[in-house]
């Protein structure tokens, strides 16, 4: 697969696709369950909870950091991450508007639906 053309898309589309890719992987939903659920950890709690090394829970939180949906503060030796409740709100109102999209209620049925 080539390079994409993000020339092409929309601005929403190329966020939205950006913040699927962050959530695209188990160990980065677990993070985020575990983060909301706590409301703020440490790094080395993280390892724990997830059971994953810490090199490879550092890769899936600078992943989510990059992406914006999670925030992290330096406490001592470690980290204090959190969910960015700004993009985390944004990144809610971008997939409810593309999931609202389903003509759901409409009668028409799609072609291989029959």
């Amino acid at each position: 697969m080539g390079a994409t053309r993000t020339d092409i898309h929309k601005g929403t589309d190329l966020e939205l696709s950006a913040l699927a890719k962050a959530l695209g992987h188990p160990a980065r939903i677990a993070i985020l369950r575990h983060l909301l659920r706590t409301r703020a950890c440490i790094t080395g709690e993280l390892t724990l909870e997830i059971g994953l090394a810490p090199a490879t829970v550092a890769q899936h939180l600078r992943e989510l950091k990059s992406a914006g949906l999670i925030q992290g503060k330096v406490a001592g030796h470690g980290v204090n991450y959190c969910i960015n409740p700004n993009v985390w709100r944004q990144t809610a109102a971008l997939f409810a508007d593309l999931f609202a999209q389903y003509p759901e209620n409409q009668p028409r049925k799609y072609p291989c639906h029959e």
